[in-house]
């Protein structure tokens, strides 16, 4: 048991045993409570039926003594009902029903024990009511009062009892009091701590779930936010090499036109417009490509980063290893494509800017999150002025990438000290944000 739930139990003198405190609001319902409330419904009828059906199995007892004790114990039968059973009986809600609850249970149980020890069983009954009494003193002197009843009613009364020898009556009052009163006031704290950890699970539960609707959010708007960045990019590309070229090929085919009486003219003019041509159709290809994530398509993303930098390191001659660190799981495919194209932009810069001899790249899976870091050994630059993109996404658009999806991205690098690009995003697993798949990623949608 907790300090204050100890506190609760000893300082709150207005709360019963069964009720040490009032509840705080918002606490759901005690499932402890719950079911000793439908025990205690029911277990007072057992437990006067057992000594009334032992009483009248007596073959020693006259008829009226019979009928008699009979009376007395349907009397006590008919209290139980109008205090337990009936509606609007609510002995734990309403402090004053609760003592007149309790009086009835020993008034008859001390009247029926008086004339059959058997109806001790139904006495038992009576700690149960005094627990229900408040403030917590009263509550304390009623399981006194029962034990009292309960041992020396059978023995000529509590009067006589007293009178006869005390010490020995008083003492087993306090203990047995003690005994059941510190019983009931544990049994109380532990139900409330249970149904205290119950509604900070519940509250964890309901801060998970908003945690997961943010992650859907921020996802969502990281995915439009890609499409415009693509939509831009693609307008820009089309603009610089697409338009060009197309302005370029209808150029020379104009001037091939006007040649037409110089042969050796005219077939430069045509040529020059297939060699442009065929750099359009390159061009476009290069822009297909990078709409959509191949290589994630048909591997994992440890499997697609490796292959990336084998391709890459085949491709420029310098040596490239990649590794990965914890364990793997299925991302958003937002998050893996996220590192998917920075890996290949960082890869990029190095060929263009670096002159590097070796690069290395780290995959690592960290619980929540995941971490990719990339190091070269070439010149390095000044981070306040680094390289231009050249066409590429470059820092900039890397940092943007990185800043949708809510991560960080830090680079390290000084000339001749080489450079390492680390970014840190949220691991969000694929099947959390499974209603986002409808959707797809922010290449698919500016695809499309």
């Amino acid at each position: 048991m907790r300090p204050e739930d100890a506190r609760d139990v000893r300082l709150d003198w207005r709360g019963s045993l069964l009720a040490p405190r009032s509840p705080r609001e918002g606490d759901p319902p005690l499932r402890w409570h719950s079911w000793f409330d439908r025990t205690e419904t029911t277990a007072p009828f057992v437990l006067l039926a057992i000594p009334t059906v032992l009483s009248l199995l007596r073959v020693d007892q006259t008829g009226a003594h019979r009928l008699t004790t009979l009376a007395i114990a349907a009397g006590a039968a008919v209290w139980l009902l109008l205090t337990h059973k009936l509606p609007g009986a609510r002995v734990h809600e309403n402090a004053a029903f609760a003592a007149l609850s309790f009086a009835g249970v020993v008034s008859f149980g001390s009247a029926l024990e008086a004339r059959e020890t058997y109806f001790l069983i139904f006495m038992v009954h009576g700690f149960f009511a005094a627990m229900r009494l408040r403030p917590l003193v009263l509550s304390l002197l009623g399981v006194a009062v029962t034990s009292l009843l309960i041992n020396t009613v059978a023995n000529g009364g509590p009067i006589e009892a007293l009178a006869t020898a005390p010490a020995i009556w008083v003492t087993l009052v306090i203990v047995q009091t003690a005994a059941i009163g510190g019983g009931g006031a544990v049994f109380a704290a532990v139900g409330r701590q249970s149904a205290e950890r119950k509604r900070a699970l519940d509250k964890l539960a309901a801060a998970e779930a908003e945690n997961r609707g943010l992650q859907r959010q921020l996802l969502t708007q990281a995915r439009e936010a890609g499409v415009l960045d693509e939509r831009q990019r693609l307008s820009q590309e089309i603009h610089d090499t697409l338009a060009q070229g197309f302005t370029g090929i209808i150029t020379q085919l104009e001037a091939a036109a006007q040649a037409r009486e110089n042969p050796a003219e005219w077939q430069r003019h045509l040529d020059t417009a297939k060699a442009l041509a065929r750099e359009n159709l390159t061009a476009a290809r290069r822009s297909v490509h990078e709409l959509r994530p191949e290589p994630l398509e048909s591997a994992t993303l440890p499997d697609a980063l490796a292959e990336v930098t084998r391709l890459w390191s085949e491709r420029t001659t310098v040596s490239a290893t990649f590794s990965t660190t914890g364990t793997a799981e299925a991302l958003h495919p937002e998050i893996e494509a996220t590192l998917l194209r920075i890996t290949q932009e960082a890869l990029s810069n190095v060929a263009k800017h670096a002159r590097a001899g070796r690069v290395g790249l780290t995959l690592s899976y960290m619980g929540d999150e995941v971490t990719l870091d990339v190091v070269d050994d070439g010149v390095g630059f000044d981070p306040e002025n680094p390289p231009p993109s050249e066409g590429g996404f470059g820092l900039p658009g890397m940092r943007r990438r990185v800043q949708r999806l809510a991560g960080t991205l830090h680079v390290e690098s000084e000339p001749g000290g080489g450079t390492a690009i680390s970014v840190n995003l949220l691991a969000v697993p694929a099947a959390t944000l499974g209603g986002l798949k409808d959707g797809g990623t922010d290449h698919e949608r500016a695809s499309a």
